[in-house]
């Protein structure tokens, strides 16, 4: 297995270097995050380069995670203040630009689109046959097996004529011709798939070379003497998919399909580890930054179990959920988790990571929780969560919850009242409530 501290060697000196050479002159970008031409040219001559060299670093920072563009300013991104630090920021940001190849080394233009598209998602099979193959396996060979899939996946599209087949679809190939049989390779059925005149222009040989160009140029394999091989790296990262398919094939309670709300509602009664095991699952299977914002969405919603519990999921999520969250930190409802979670990912210590708060911060997070508790919880919990409260004491707290401006105060309130067995304690939490509902002192 590939290493994280071989990783670190391995990615390209010069994009790393540009990256922090253009973040730190808050480089000009489009709206659409490519590099400005006076910024290209400039940056060109002083590193005595061609402007396209400069272009193609800036891209592959990009892809990286090591370039953020905001507002048509370059920043630094979450990976590249994390490189020299966090092993795990470099592997995954090789895997953020392996699983970019196509777009770090386009395919020629004079490539149909379609049959790039095809291209792309054949390769996935390939890279798990070099893995397998642990060692050079010829590109013939390779060809064979691209020829192969593509006709599966057009299968599987049923990219197959319907009605009556004039003859001259079958020209040449005898009678078992049909879609995928052609003289072409294989390559030339259907509207959408590429028809005979552009997989004239495309031949399966080309594509190939092109996807394996593209490979080698992000790491993932070396060609030489019509053979190829994947390199370490490479071979990591495959494992690494391959280890995300089988995670997200295995959810524990089935809820991998389910929006973001209705996991976390399926995780709300597992332990612990099976909640931790299903946002696993969960995360594979999807897109980080979409899973993120998912989450941080189902934060916002009125249920405040909901709201821990996406927090718990971002833990699991990591380094690259942390811009999100501390974007969140001036939202009121979000501030709190928001605060701990960073502070955790910091490295803070678990039993100082409380301190982060303010004395009204940590009343509102206490009081979120309550009405967790209180909509889903057990009367008694709702009483034993009186003991983590910040103040030492009920009359302490219920004077400072009756200005931290929770939307939930007072059920909160009611509900406590309801459940504590304490007559007294129990008529002083109701006066508490009817003078926050009536906004009295």
């Amino acid at each position: 297995m590939f290493g994280a501290t071989g990783a670190k060697r391995r990615p390209r000196a010069a994009f790393l270097s540009f990256a922090r050479a253009a973040v730190g002159d808050a480089a000009p970008a489009a709206a659409t995050g490519a590099l400005s031409d006076a910024a290209a040219e400039l940056v060109a001559a002083d590193r005595g380069v061609t402007v396209h060299q400069v272009r193609t670093d800036w891209d592959t920072a990009r892809l990286a995670g090591l370039v953020e563009v905001h507002g048509g300013v370059a920043r630094p991104g979450w990976r590249l203040r994390a490189w020299d630090r966090d092993d795990a920021a470099v592997l995954r940001g090789w895997v953020a630009l392996f699983d970019a190849w196509s777009l770090a080394h386009p395919a020629p233009a004079a490539l149909p689109p379609a049959t790039v598209a095809e291209t792309v998602e054949a390769v996935p099979q390939l890279l798990s046959f070099l893995q397998l193959s642990a060692g050079p396996v010829p590109v013939p060979q390779l060809l064979d097996l691209f020829e192969q899939r593509v006709r599966e996946l057009r299968t599987e599209r049923c990219e197959i004529p319907y009605g009556p087949q004039e003859e001259t679809h079958r020209t040449g190939t005898g009678p078992d011709a049909g879609p995928g049989n052609g003289p072409d390779g294989g390559l030339g059925n259907g509207p959408d798939g590429g028809g005979p005149d552009e997989c004239a222009a495309a031949p399966p040989a080309d594509l190939l070379a092109w996807a394996l160009r593209a490979l080698a140029a992000v790491g993932a394999l070396t060609c030489a003497d019509g053979q190829a091989t994947l390199t370490p790296l490479g071979s990591w990262a495959v494992w690494v998919k391959l280890e995300q398919i089988c995670v997200a094939a295995q959810s524990p309670a089935g809820n991998i399909e389910q929006s973001a709300e209705d996991m976390l509602r399926g995780c709300a009664r597992l332990r612990p580890n099976a909640a931790r095991a299903e946002y696993r699952a969960w995360l594979a299977a999807r897109d980080v930054g979409t899973a993120v914002a998912e989450l941080l969405d189902a934060a916002r919603g009125e249920d405040a179990l909901l709201r821990g519990l996406a927090f718990e999921a971002l833990r699991v999520v990591g380094a690259p959920a942390e811009p999100e969250v501390r974007a969140v930190v001036d939202e009121t409802s979000l501030r709190p988790y928001a605060l701990l979670w960073l502070a955790e990912y910091e490295g803070t210590d678990p039993e100082d990571v409380h301190h982060v708060l303010t004395r009204e911060e940590s009343t509102w997070l206490w009081v979120d929780t309550a009405a967790a508790v209180a909509d889903h919880g057990e009367a008694e919990l709702l009483v034993r969560h009186l003991d983590s409260a910040p103040q030492p004491t009920v009359p302490a707290l219920l004077d400072e919850v009756r200005t931290v401006g929770h939307p939930r105060t007072v059920q909160v309130l009611v509900a406590l009242a309801a459940a504590h067995p304490d007559p007294a304690l129990a008529k002083a939490v109701r006066r508490a409530a009817f003078q926050v509902h009536t906004g009295g002192v």
